[in-house]
């Protein structure tokens, strides 16, 4: 008998890049706590994979948590790997010892991670906010059965005093925040006007549509009229007005083009001591507006309802406004 030959199939390595590049038109949008990474081919942005999951030269592992692709299990083709923990220095906080890559929660108010030595954490108490700006002297109190301590007021005499009538305690309206299929909503407020009087831009930043994709919104805002005198609209003995309005209806006009419709709006007044009046409930509404060319357009507008006049003053476009400590009120929107 002529003697078997053996037959050897050469294996082909699988090839998980592809060029060009095809990726998706929008990146996807990973879990919490999952990065969002280019993938091992350089090309398109996707979600890292994690720890025990599987992993190619496209799919890469987490680098954000020490993660590398083991392959070591897939010889002699070294195709399809295991993300593993790379081996690096521990952490010790407060006695206690952690693995490097380790996530825990060393108490209820922070969420930390071991990266090779050094420990980093992330606040969980973020949505507390200091009392109104008419309390002179808030301060942060613990709450039974919450672990997050909570501002208060703590005078309440003068809170009374200065507050307008239909406000009976601090409260805040948060962030808007809801769920919408697998994404939460977050909406933050609108910011101050741009303008002290006269037309200017407000804005605010919300992920509230169908792609859960982060955009800002833009709305039109005129706190007061620049060529109206409010002084002269004041009560005999009266340093404020909190609220001026126009004495008839008219359209409102922007680069030229004119609301279809005529309005009676409501305007912040102004003071003649150290106070100053802004808005602190106001909707959005829409304007339709003709324009000289025979085109029309949609502008959101700031509607005005009732305004607050206050000590808590901050200066327009002041970036580093929003960093003091004692933040000012939240606009009610609706």
């Amino acid at each position: 008998m002529p003697p078997t030959t053996a037959v050897i199939e050469e294996y082909v390595r699988v090839q998980y890049c592809k060029w060009p590049c095809e990726c998706p038109p929008e990146p996807p949008v990973c879990p919490p706590g999952v990065s969002l990474v280019t993938d091992g081919c350089d090309c398109c942005k996707t979600c890292a994979k994690q720890r025990g999951e599987n992993c190619t030269e496209a799919d890469t592992c987490d680098p954000h948590k020490g993660l590398y692709c083991d392959y070591s299990r897939d010889m002699p083709r070294y195709e399809i790997g295991v993300c593993g923990q790379m081996s690096g220095v521990g952490c010790v906080l407060n006695g206690v010892r952690y693995v490097n890559g380790q996530s825990f929660q060393p108490n209820c108010k922070y969420n930390c991670t071991c990266l090779d030595g050094a420990v980093g954490c992330v606040p969980l108490c973020v949505n507390s906010r200091p009392p109104l700006v008419w309390c002179q002297n808030p301060k942060r109190v613990k709450i039974a059965g919450k672990c997050c301590e909570q501002w208060i007021c703590d005078d309440a005499k003068r809170f009374r005093k200065a507050s307008p009538r239909h406000i009976a305690s601090p409260v805040y309206r948060e962030e808007s925040e809801t769920w919408q299929n697998n994404c939460i909503t977050q909406t933050t407020p609108w910011s101050p006007c741009s303008k002290t009087c006269g037309m200017g831009i407000s804005t605010r930043i919300s992920n509230d549509n169908d792609k859960c994709k982060l955009h800002t919104e833009s709305r039109l805002c005129n706190l007061r009229p620049c060529e109206v005198d409010i002084t002269q609209h004041f009560r005999p003995g009266k340093k404020c007005l909190a609220v001026y309005r126009e004495p008839e209806p008219k359209n409102f006009t922007i680069s030229g083009c004119v609301s279809r419709k005529a309005y009676r709006p409501k305007y912040c007044g102004v003071c003649t001591d150290d106070r100053c009046c802004t808005p602190y409930k106001s909707k959005t509404i829409q304007v339709h507006y003709d324009c000289p060319d025979g085109t029309s357009v949609s502008w959101n507008v700031m509607w005005i309802n009732a305004c607050f006049c206050n000590l808590g003053c901050r200066k327009i476009n002041d970036i580093f406004s929003e960093l003091v400590s004692y933040h000012d009120y939240a606009e009610v929107v609706n």
